[in-house]
Formats: C-alpha cells, sequence, structure tokens
C-alpha cells in the first residue's frame, strides 16, 4: 500500500476591517512514499474540520487542486475550496476545540489517504472575530466555563459595562434538555433526558429526600446548566432544586406564559405512587411495595374474572397512563390495555411487578397466585 507522509504549518489570517476573510492560511510540504518531496506535481486535497475530538463530527468538508513548488510546498487558503460538505461560514469556533484532518491523492485524484488530524491550538483570529464585534454598538461576547454567554459593552463616552447574560430567558432552553443532581454527582455525561411530551418535558425517577437537582443542555462538560431563581421557574446557571421527601416524582416541565417571544418554563416535583384501573370492574387492588434498589413496583389484584377486570393500564399523574401496545412485556406511553392471561369465570388473583425508567419505558410481569 502506497504511503504519503506530510509536514504541515498553519497560519492564521489576518483580520481586514471592512470584511472579515472567510478563510485562514495553510502551508504544507508534500512527500511521496520514498521519503521525497513531490515536486513540480499536481496533487489534490480534502481538508475537514473536525468538532470537539480528533473522531468528532464533520462540520466542514473542501477540496483543493494544487501544484507544488520544486521543494514541494503547497499553500492553500483554508475556506476558500470547493465546499463539498457543510458552510464555513457557519462553523462556531468559540464553541468546543476544533480539529484539521488532511486527506491528500498525490495523483491529482479523488482516491484520498489520510495524512494526519490536528487540533487548532488557537481558534483562528479571522474567524472568532466575526462572532466578537461585527458592527458599532455591539459588545465582546464572552462564554463562561458552563457555555453561559456573556456581553461587555462600551457607550460612546467610553464607560464599559459590566458583562450582562445573553441568555436570561427560559426561551434559550433546548428542546433536549437532561437532568442530573446530587444523585449522580452532578455528572453531565450521565445525566438523563426528559421525554418531549407536546410543550412538556417529562421524567420519571426515585429521588431520595434533600436531593439537589439541576439540568443541563447536553451529556457535554461544557454544556449549559440550568436551575432555580425563586420557586419553580427555570433560569440559565440558577440554584439547585431540592426535594423534600423520598418518594418517586413525576418531573415536569411545563410552559408558564410566552412574552416577547420568549417561553417560559417552571419545573414541578410531583411525589406519586402509580396506581393501575381497569377495563371493566373493580378488583381489589393492594399496593405491595416499592423496591428502591430494583425500581420495581409490587401490585396485589384480587377477585379477576373473564369479564371483571381482566384488563388494565397503569395510570401515571397528568392523564399519562402505560399500557403495551405489542403485548410483549415492554410498557408504551398510552399503550393497549393489557391481559391477565388464563382469565374465566372464576375469580382469580395476580401479583403485578413492574420497573419505570426515566423516560416512560419500562417492563413488567404478571404472575397467577
Amino acid at each position: 500500500m502506497k504511503k504519503l507522509y506530510i509536514a504541515f504549518s498553519l497560519f492564521l489570517a489576518s483580520l481586514a476591517y471592512s470584511q472579515v476573510p472567510q478563510a485562514f492560511s495553510y502551508q504544507t510540504i508534500a512527500f511521496n512514499s520514498a521519503g521525497a518531496p513531490i515536486a513540480n506535481g499536481s496533487v489534490n486535497l480534502r481538508i475537514s474540520i473536525l468538532d470537539n475530538s480528533a473522531t468528532g463530527n464533520v462540520l466542514y468538508t473542501e477540496t483543493h487542486t494544487k501544484t507544488t513548488n520544486s521543494k514541494g510546498l503547497i499553500n492553500l487558503n483554508i475556506g476558500q475550496g470547493t465546499a463539498t460538505a457543510g458552510n464555513f461560514g457557519g462553523i462556531n469556533w468559540v464553541t468546543n476545540p476544533k480539529f484539521v484532518k488532511v486527506e491528500m491523492d498525490p495523483a491529482g485524484g479523488s482516491n484520498y489517504t489520510n495524512v494526519g488530524v490536528n487540533q487548532l491550538m488557537s481558534v483562528p483570529y479571522s474567524q472568532v472575530s466575526k462572532t466578537v464585534v461585527t458592527g458599532p454598538g455591539q459588545g465582546i461576547t464572552l462564554v463562561s466555563p458552563n457555555g453561559t454567554n456573556y456581553i461587555l459593552n462600551i457607550n460612546d463616552s467610553g464607560t464599559l459595562s459590566l458583562p450582562t447574560s445573553s441568555s436570561s430567558t427560559s426561551s434559550t432552553i433546548p428542546t433536549n434538555i437532561y437532568m442530573l443532581g446530587s444523585y449522580n454527582s452532578y455528572n453531565t455525561a450521565s445525566a438523563e433526558l426528559l421525554r418531549l411530551s407536546s410543550s412538556e418535558k417529562i421524567g420519571y425517577k426515585y429521588l431520595a429526600a434533600n436531593s439537589k437537582i439541576k439540568f443541563a443542555a447536553g451529556q457535554n462538560s461544557g454544556a449549559q446548566i440550568y436551575g432555580t431563581s425563586t420557586g419553580t421557574d427555570i433560569i440559565p446557571n440558577g440554584n439547585d432544586y431540592l426535594i423534600n421527601s423520598n418518594g418517586f416524582y413525576q418531573v415536569r416541565f411545563s410552559v408558564t406564559g410566552i412574552s416577547g417571544g420568549n417561553v417560559f418554563y417552571s419545573v414541578n416535583f410531583n411525589n406519586f405512587t402509580p396506581s393501575i384501573y381497569f377495563n371493566t370492574g373493580n378488583p381489589n387492588v393492594y399496593f405491595n411495595y416499592y423496591d428502591e434498589a430494583t425500581n420495581q413496583f409490587s401490585f396485589l389484584v384480587f377477585g379477576v374474572t373473564n369479564t371483571y377486570g381482566n384488563k388494565f393500564k397503569i395510570s401515571l399523574p397528568n392523564n399519562e397512563s402505560l399500557g403495551d401496545n405489542l403485548s410483549d412485556g415492554n410498557f408504551d406511553i398510552g399503550g393497549d390495555y393489557i391481559s391477565f392471561p388464563g382469565t374465566n369465570s372464576s375469580s382469580q388473583n395476580f401479583s403485578v411487578v413492574f420497573k419505570l425508567n426515566f423516560d416512560g419505558t419500562g417492563t413488567y410481569i404478571i404472575t397467577k397466585l
């Protein structure tokens, strides 16, 4: 297999006053498999910008056809090639590290070989500058370690204002939001995704008394963190929500208002015990226990016949229920009634043991007593 070797350095483009250049310069020397420079040869390169790691998502890709000089040197501007994926101008240079992946075909074709991935140790000045100040009266955006944007401004008299949060309302809350807290040492990597239900976000979890809860925009370490200012309102960088007592909780984001295009949310923690309801009749139901260690609920149901309480669902707060569309032992939100097995005209007794996961999924086992 033919091997290629490449040595390179990066040079940042200077910032023009009137217009931010949509590129930064790149210089490399191309070598052949014998280690000799490819002199005066036509080579094709494919350049990709990767997000966060050397194997991260590809944000942008472009190709170049270049002729080396007598020493194998190539000069090009990344951002001014032929784009094949993404938008160079749309790259957010101020969040996450960026990596440059270089691929080459020394024969000038499209049989590219990966010759190296390297981190941009400093963000190209010409690119980050356009996200800082793009015109008179606009402030400098400063990003805190947890990802919150703050704006530094100056007026015409030269008075500098302290930074103010640019994300102070709940309008910035993303569609996907995760719960974390003292129960998982505030580890965003193991934060749990709340399920989107219409305009609400819902999760189910056992929480011990004095648990402290916050929310995050993602499972990465730099994700924006949300908490409370007062009551149940949710704001960026707010305080912990404190759980007062042991219990199994429905965690529920609800829209509390819309003003000026901003959507405002509150969070409620509803301590509850699931219940069973039937398609017909009301057999005797006894809640046996909840096992925190296994996350299992146990119910005993007495007096079931083939015409009296032979099918059931699990009732949850706020008109949610658990059924089973496929009769496969797995819950579905709002699913079909679940049948007790082997019912007849004689009164029978059953135990129902089930797990309820954070996202509303779960499994159940029905046993005839």
